[in-house]
């Protein structure tokens, strides 16, 4: 039944990754990925009670996340401030030592509730 609702929401968890971190900064692929995949687990551990998350995650085989790409740090922390601004849960994942910020992801959603936050950031490619 959780999987039935979860498909009538279009639940979606959202990725926006830093493309510079690659194409400025020559990062490798793989660390690149890893941030994300950092960011996504705690967004669902901070937010696993949530009703959405929960939904989500009931149907493991059938979840939807799409990845965008910020271009730089400063798009990365606008979004981020402006998603805590609109009260939009999410984490974002700073790198340590350096403490940076590397990406963020969203809670799980349903698509229309988040997506015109999320416009102007492209696929990331």
């Amino acid at each position: 039944m959780a999987a039935t609702a979860s498909a009538q929401k279009k639940l979606v968890q959202y990725v926006v990754v830093r493309s510079d971190l690659i194409h400025n900064m020559a990062w490798p692929l793989g660390a690149v990925i890893t941030q994300a995949c950092h960011a996504t687990t705690a967004a669902i551990h901070l937010y696993y009670s949530d009703p959405d998350t929960q939904d989500y995650l009931a149907d493991l085989d059938n979840m939807h996340k799409v990845v965008l790409e910020a271009k730089d740090q400063e798009s990365l922390s606008k979004l981020a401030s402006t998603l805590s601004e609109k009260g939009v849960a999410h984490k974002l994942w700073m790198e340590q030592p350096e403490n940076i910020p590397t990406c963020l992801a969203l809670k799980p959603y349903p698509k229309e509730t988040v997506q015109p936050f999320l416009r102007k950031f492209k696929l990331f490619k």
